[in-house]
């Protein structure tokens, strides 16, 4: 018997799951709703294996894939399994980076064909293995060959007169838009290039000037 902790913002979901594993002889022991209760979950259980999806409150972006990011590097082998509509390749990367320091998992809900997959899924990332759906893998390696690939058209707009040593308010001026919208873009263009917030913003800035500058030698 497994004891799991259970995370998606869908108390359906949350419902039904822990319905399902409970049919297999396992124990789901806490279940959450947000990051927040997660976290404090897995403190208080110590669980075998923790469930999450990836998308979750307060933004309903990748907060789910991020706190079992967090959660490996605060509980070393935790084995993980990511559950989920949506493959969010930055932190998708980082979270298998981990991959060998315990059990790991990233499974796609819709192309999950029979519910003992889903158990056995569990069950091996639990015992130490590894379960990666194909797509996930597929998008992950096309990711590491063009990573400015992930970049729309405006993005790209942003980031090359970035790398012209422009700043927020000349990128605005020249495209047109208002200061805000840049900070937006440069957002957007760190999180898809897998810059990381601990990383200080000027350090983010020149990296991603030149992930660009490699890019275009390639083109």
């Amino acid at each position: 018997m497994l004891r799991i902790v259970l995370a998606d913002d869908a108390v359906l979901l949350r419902e039904g799951l822990a319905a399902l594993l409970a049919r297999f002889g396992h124990d789901v022991v806490a279940s959450a709703g947000n990051p927040d209760t997660l976290v404090g979950a897995v403190a208080e259980h110590g669980p075998d294996v923790v469930v999450t999806d990836v998308r979750m409150p307060p933004t309903f972006r990748d907060e789910g894939l991020r706190t079992a990011v967090a959660l490996r590097e605060e509980h070393p082998g935790l084995p993980v399994v990511v559950l989920s509509q949506y493959v969010a390749t930055a932190y998708a990367a980082r979270l298998l980076e981990s991959s060998g320091w315990g059990g790991l998992g990233y499974l796609l809900k819709d192309r999950i064909l029979d519910v003992r997959q889903f158990v056995d899924g569990v069950e091996q990332v639990a015992a130490g293995g590894c379960v990666i759906d194909p797509e996930v893998v597929r998008r992950l390696v096309a990711r590491r060959r063009d990573p400015l690939a992930r970049l729309t058209p405006r993005e790209r707009e942003v980031l090359a007169l970035m790398a012209e040593g422009r700043s927020n308010a000349a990128v605005a001026k020249e495209l047109v838009i208002t200061e805000k919208v840049v900070g937006k873009h440069i957002s957007a263009i760190f999180i898809k290039l897998d810059l990381h917030p601990d990383d200080t913003g000027d350090h983010r800035r020149v990296r991603a000037v030149l992930a660009y500058l490699q890019g275009a030698d390639q083109e």
